[in-house]
């Protein structure tokens, strides 16, 4: 019950940061909520809605109840293209992956961290735990200490406090560390590039949109994500209930700017973000040039691993291959002309005509 609470403080916060910008009553034409298909992101809609929407007067559908439903958008699992992460599959950010695991600072990250690794694995019966993998432990313990639950005797604070550092560095893995801008292209840059396209519409002033809130229930890898893409990511891993806000704003020479906040603590504001390149209250025409060069033109393009790459891998396959095979050959003649250049051997003769005792 303590995310839901804090889904309804922050659904509360979004009314009292909001009220003369959205109707006090749900209009349906003013908002639309899109969530993954999860259980715990779509109660977390809920129950932030439940917050930003408290019923009253004719919405009022049962006088005990203060709730109306209100309508969550989802799409199944195997089709969400923008807010689970990483976004799969993707050959060209495998590859990128492969070369940020031999990279200095995930080797040295993974030497200072090997014996502390080796304990965990001990002490979960986890094989093969690694920076990738030590999340989910840190995330079942947090989840059984937020809880008040009695945790293991070998989770002490410190461990607790090393493995959450793991965790920062295993989100930092996914979507940095190494060729930054190209993980994000493949990666939170898509979700970037709907949210761009959102606010270029919502700027076409001919238009006449009724539309003013467009929501995201999701996980903290997307957060992450997109925020890694902005690079304005803290590398601190995003508690419950953050809240990442794009405003858009006309100016009053007509032109269109943008500001962004991050709440990621209950009970306090969210504080302003700005992007690298721009003050705070960013030009839109600017936030969209400064964004472009890690928004993807073509995903499923870039995501193919290019096909000189592929070219250079089978050359040097068959060079590997050939050089073998050359070493193989020399070695078997260098073996044929020993035998060939022998003299020939004594025959044992001495026995011939002699009687056997």
């Amino acid at each position: 019950q303590v995310g839901m609470r804090q889904q309804w403080e922050l659904g509360q916060a979004l009314r009292r940061r909001y009220r003369g910008f959205l109707s006090d009553t749900y209009r349906r034409q003013e908002i639309f909520i899109r969530s993954t298909d999860c259980d715990r992101t779509l109660m977390s809609a809920e129950a932030n809605l439940a917050g930003l929407y408290p019923p009253g007067g004719q919405e009022m559908f049962n006088p005990n109840i203060s709730w109306q439903p209100i309508p969550v958008h989802t799409v199944p699992e195997s089709d969400e293209r923008l807010l689970k992460f990483p976004l799969g599959p993707c050959p060209r950010y495998e590859q990128l992956q492969t070369e940020t695991r031999h990279s200095a600072e995930y080797v040295n990250k993974t030497k200072e961290n090997w014996q502390f690794l080796k304990m965990v694995a001990k002490e979960t019966g986890i094989r093969n735990i690694s920076l990738e993998s030590v999340w989910s432990v840190y995330d079942t313990l947090f989840c059984e200490q937020t809880h008040k639950m009695d945790l293991p005797g070998w989770v002490t604070p410190d461990v607790m406090t090393r493995l959450k550092e793991l965790k920062d560095f295993g989100f930092q893995f996914l979507f940095g560390i190494h060729n930054r801008v190209e993980k994000a292209r493949l990666q939170g840059g898509v979700l970037l590039d709907h949210i761009r396209k959102n606010l270029t519409k919502a700027a076409n002033v001919s238009a006449h949109q009724n539309l003013k809130v467009l929501a995201y229930s999701a996980h903290d890898t997307t957060l992450v994500a997109l925020q890694m893409a902005l690079d304005v990511d803290n590398k601190i891993q995003a508690p419950y209930a953050s809240c990442h806000l794009f405003e858009l704003y006309q100016e009053d020479d007509g032109n269109f700017s943008v500001e962004m906040f991050y709440r990621n603590e209950s009970g306090k504001e969210p504080f302003p973000l700005t992007i690298p390149g721009c003050q705070h209250k960013c030009p839109l025409q600017r936030f969209l040039e400064l964004t472009d060069p890690v928004v993807p033109q073509d995903w499923e393009q870039e995501c193919k691993v290019s096909s000189s790459m592929h070219d250079t891998e089978l050359f040097v396959g068959l060079a590997v291959c050939g050089s073998i095979l050359l070493l193989l050959i020399i070695l078997l003649m260098t073996v044929l002309f020993r035998i060939q250049s022998q003299p020939p051997g004594y025959r044992h003769v001495s026995n011939e005509g002699e009687e056997q005792p």
